[in-house]
């Protein structure tokens, strides 16, 4: 009750992902109904699959690695940036990460998309700007670094891998979520990025004595 209470908006996002998620694996119909075709969204067809792409994912690992990356960032996003804020990040977020997929891939009848990831990296990302000396690290790594170094590190691998990665996991997804939480974390907040700067030369500074 207390995460409905103080982040009600991250709270219901991350329930209705899983429950979405959880009957999609059971049921096929469902399944094909809700994943994103470029192929027919670029003709208008299905193109709320732009958005309900997002409440599904491939199986239980994808899942649980989307959700549990969610969990670390979205309720703290919330609680710093606001309700409708955060819902407006990850909602526009989610759908634009999805865009380059659609123009991309307009053409491969045999290419779909799903999952949260887009989304959750914008959730990631807008954390970053607000906490960047925040340790962190990938969950199967014991390596930790700031955030900010990290979030370097993550768009220069997703802008390699959507280029000549072919292990079918949409990079360009990744990519373009993490840059859409930039975006729209700092058009709801411009001081922010004067504030992160701020942050870092305070930290090299310290360092350097």
């Amino acid at each position: 009750m207390e995460y409905l209470t103080y982040t009600p908006v991250a709270s219901i996002i991350f329930v209705i992902t899983i429950i979405v998620s959880l009957l999609a694996f059971y049921n096929q119909n469902l399944y094909g109904k809700l994943m994103l075709h470029p192929y027919n969204v670029s003709r208008g067809h299905y193109v709320y699959t732009v958005i309900t792409s997002g409440f599904i994912h491939k199986d239980m690992m994808h899942l649980i690695f989307n959700m549990v990356s969610y969990y670390f960032f979205a309720f703290t996003l919330e609680q710093t940036i606001g309700h409708w804020q955060f819902g407006l990040l990850y909602m526009v977020s989610l759908i634009l990460s999805d865009m380059p997929s659609v123009l991309k891939h307009k053409e491969n009848y045999s290419y779909y998309s799903l999952g949260a990831s887009g989304a959750v990296s914008a959730v990631i990302f807008g954390a970053i700007l607000y906490f960047p000396l925040t340790p962190m690290g990938i969950l199967i790594l014991p390596i930790r670094m700031p955030a900010f170094i990290f979030g370097i590190l993550y768009l220069v691998y997703c802008s390699y891998a959507s280029k000549y990665s072919r292990d079918n996991i949409n990079h360009d997804a990744h990519l373009f979520g993490a840059l859409s939480g930039l975006m729209i974390t700092f058009l709801l907040n411009p001081p922010v990025l004067s504030e992160f700067f701020h942050q870092i030369s305070g930290a090299v500074q310290s360092f350097g004595h």
